[in-house]
């Protein structure tokens, strides 16, 4: 896409950093807003993204481990008859959720690029699939890590973590759904000009005896950790520093502002406040600040994830807040970040819009029913 090199839009832009300079110094001061910024990044690069590094070693180690020996294979043997009644998708769409809650949104990219895998949806079940997959990105990795977070807060949170994934699920159904409506009217009557008939399925494994095999998907799977664990540090430091610096005030009103890591100006409590009614009664959150994490989720999970110790640290959070930001975390996945381009890669782009708005219902919807859920039981 080209621009003319002088535009309207850079003297918008000017403007924008003159305000945001000119609120950063009479609030904070331009030193300690400097310093603020360099030791929240620090912080969370030392104490939160590698402690998600750790978890996505551990259990890119164990999903590897459960396709290699063929754990995943059953699994979808014997969830492909719900796919049908719930999505109104072939069965082998297990596969895509299988897939993408043990790894990321993207890997039900991989799946798409098999012939023998697409051939068993019609054409306007094909963009069906970004949502489906975005839906459980990262599953595993959030469900463990809000898991270990049970020390800190000493509770155990596995019943809401559990309470969370099935809010995923219903949100994933909601979401998969509605998109279908677009996707009927704009693509019902196109048929497929080539049928290819499956073949017999056979599961590729690792050549060598059931020890060799062991080690090397143990090690090939948490490589595989290890590339999700760096690829979230940009959005971890970029998007979560800028996130902190608008949720949380002086670390000590009575001192001020002295430049220490996650101080800041609170707007998004601020306007947090001016909603809460609604958001307390929709995801049952006893503070504005909450609202953090589902506005990063929209752009970055592990983005998200980073807000949690802090939240910890200042005791606004309990179980029920875990159970919606698991829901909300594993259905958005920071599907605005990657929905355009999955849509692009399956070849529905012209779709995005309304893979986006279905989305957006079935995150949020996600949020409420893990919330209405907790309260029931």
């Amino acid at each position: 896409m080209k621009k003319k090199k002088i535009s309207f839009e850079a003297i918008i832009f000017i403007i924008i950093l003159v305000f945001m300079f000119y609120l950063v110094e009479e609030t904070m001061g331009t030193a300690n807003f400097f310093k603020t910024l360099m030791a929240t990044a620090h912080d969370l690069l030392i104490n939160t993204v590698f402690f998600i590094m750790a978890v996505a070693v551990l259990t890119g180690s164990f999903s590897s481990l459960l396709f290699e020996f063929g754990v995943a294979d059953l699994i979808d043997f014997l969830l492909k008859p719900l796919i049908k009644p719930l999505y109104n998708l072939p069965g082998v769409s297990v596969m895509g959720i299988i897939s993408t809650y043990f790894s990321d949104n993207p890997a039900i990219i991989a799946l798409a690029k098999d012939k023998r895998f697409m051939n068993n949806f019609e054409k306007w079940q094909e963009p069906l699939l970004c949502n489906l997959g975005t839906s459980f990105g990262m599953g595993l990795i959030v469900s463990t890590f809000m898991i270990a977070q049970g020390n800190r807060m000493s509770v155990n949170l596995v019943p809401a973590v559990i309470i969370g994934n099935i809010g995923a699920f219903l949100g994933s159904i909601i979401s998969v759904r509605m998109f279908s409506y677009f996707t009927k009217k704009k693509l019902g009557n196109v048929k497929k000009t080539e049928r290819l008939y499956p073949q017999e399925y056979y599961r590729e494994t690792r050549p060598g005896s059931f020890m060799e095999r062991f080690l090397e998907a143990l090690l090939d799977g948490g490589k595989s950790g290890v590339e999700i664990g760096l690829g979230i540090i940009p959005g971890v430091l970029v998007i979560s520093t800028f996130v902190m610096m608008i949720t949380f005030g002086p670390n000590d009103p009575s001192k001020g502002y002295q430049g220490l890591a996650y101080e800041g100006i609170p707007v998004l409590p601020y306007l947090g406040k001016k909603i809460f009614v609604f958001i307390k009664a929709l995801f049952g959150f006893n503070s504005p600040e909450l609202i953090a994490f589902p506005l990063t989720s929209l752009g970055s999970t592990g983005a998200a994830l980073a807000l949690i110790p802090k939240f910890i640290d200042l005791k606004i959070i309990n179980p029920n807040d875990i159970a919606v930001f698991t829901a909300m975390g594993m259905t958005w996945s920071g599907y605005l970040s990657t929905h355009v381009a999955m849509m692009d890669e399956l070849g529905y782009r012209y779709l995005t819009g309304k893979a986006i708005l279905a989305h957006t219902f079935g995150g949020l919807l996600s949020g409420v029913i893990a919330h209405f859920i907790f309260l029931l039981i």
